[in-house]
């Protein structure tokens, strides 16, 4: 993931979930660590708005797409 993919995808993390929960903690934790599986994973019960879903998913797939080829 690129560095402003990465500040950007946390950013919007941190204004969606603006308690510091756990689950904020782990996805940090995901994005810090290159582990986008891990990020879809915990984001898969968060109750986003059909535009915030389609959003995190687009953000999701381009974080995916950038990784290189294992």
């Amino acid at each position: 993931m690129s560095r402003s993919a990465q500040v950007s995808l946390l950013r919007w993390l941190r204004r969606q979930l603006q308690q510091p929960t756990p689950t904020r903690e782990h996805l940090e934790a995901a994005v810090e660590n290159d582990d986008p599986s891990e990020a879809r994973r915990l984001l898969a019960d968060v109750p986003f708005t059909p535009e915030q879903r389609r959003h995190v998913e687009d953000l999701l797939e381009a974080w995916e797409e950038g990784r290189p080829s294992a």
